[in-house]
């Protein structure tokens, strides 16, 4: 079973920046999407951000914004996050799929980010 570790969260300003990390044990294949999913206060859980070596997902909200990368000798993926906004808010979980096109199968314990205004 994969295990998801993520670090890098916190407080900042807006239009500021952050690097999210998210470390994984366990069997990775590049070819399956790695990547970040957040919540917000009384939203529903949304995908940021994905990549595999077919592709790279972002949702329009964070696009030209934020950028996903991914160490695949590592299993390593992180999301460099800037010109933040407070609407950006939310708990941050790092997600793997088990299956090239098929939603994610493990999920990280999550972090925050919180952007002031």
């Amino acid at each position: 079973q994969v295990q998801l570790v993520e670090s890098g969260g916190g407080l900042v300003q807006a239009g500021g920046s952050l690097r999210l990390s998210c470390a994984a044990s366990g069997i990775i294949f590049s070819v399956n999407p790695m990547g970040w999913y957040r919540q917000a206060p009384g939203k529903q859980r949304e995908l940021v951000a994905t990549m595999s070596s077919l592709s790279t997902k972002y949702a329009d909200s964070v696009k030209g914004r934020f950028t996903i990368s991914r160490d695949n000798a590592q299993n390593t993926v992180y999301l460099q996050m800037s010109s933040l906004e407070p609407e950006d808010t939310a708990i941050y979980y790092c997600t793997y799929a088990d299956y090239r096109y098929g939603p994610p199968s493990s999920w990280g314990q999550g972090t925050q980010v919180t952007v002031s205004s």
